[in-house]
């Protein structure tokens, strides 16, 4: 990793982030989700975050969620199961702290798949995962969040610094909404991941805010 100061950015963009529950009617929500993204091209990711289901049960689940994403040209990305990227042939994994080092997940995935960290409010942490191979590292939780409960509460300049140093994407997450998200872009966040903020409501209408409220703070 090198000293990225003068290296221009892109555009900041949206990280969706599966409910637990995703049967039912989630399908046609992620596609209603990923349409109002196609005007804008704000939505470049989306993690498929199930818990406590057998393998064959998430793959079930996620076959139709892989397809919509495939089809609007948005990344499909398994929360912290590398056995379950690999079955899925998953666009990327995103793991933990007490998941698979990147390292060990490249290894089983190959070079062609993106691996993102978690890495708290911790700079260690997140160029340690930089060393060993991530291709994106996420800071958070900026905000409270109902989706997951975390102690760590990072400030914006975090990201500040991140961007000042290194070329990885960062990812900002954590209780993010259209209303507060405008520092953490302004901050130099690559990417906002979000859930409740879309899929408590109108999934459409959710987006389309972030959509303002993204492309007025760049």
């Amino acid at each position: 990793m090198a000293d990225t100061q003068d290296i221009p950015r892109t555009p900041c963009q949206l990280y969706l982030i599966s409910p637990l529950e995703t049967g039912g009617g989630f399908p046609a929500r992620l596609e209603n989700a990923l349409a109002a993204s196609g005007n804008t091209g704000l939505v470049t990711a989306f993690q498929f975050r199930v818990k406590g289901l057998d393998q064959h049960e998430a793959a079930r689940l996620a076959a139709p969620l892989q397809e919509i994403c495939a089809a609007h040209d948005v990344g499909f990305i398994v929360n912290d199961d590398v056995a379950l990227a690999k079955r899925l042939g998953a666009d990327g994994v995103h793991l933990g702290q007490q998941d698979a080092a990147p390292r060990d997940a490249r290894e089983e995935l190959g070079q062609d798949v993106q691996i993102g960290v978690t890495c708290h409010d911790s700079r260690h942490l997140a160029m340690e995962a930089g060393e060993q191979g991530a291709d994106y590292v996420a800071f958070g939780a900026f905000f409270p969040s109902e989706t997951k409960r975390s102690e760590h509460r990072p400030e914006p300049e975090i990201l500040e610094w991140w961007q000042g140093m290194f070329e990885l994407p960062c990812v900002a997450i954590g209780g993010i909404t259209p209303d507060n998200c405008a520092p953490l872009v302004k901050a130099g966040a690559d990417f906002l991941a979000v859930c409740g903020a879309v899929w408590s409501g109108d999934e459409k209408s959710a987006i389309e805010a972030f959509a303002r409220e993204m492309r007025g703070a760049q």
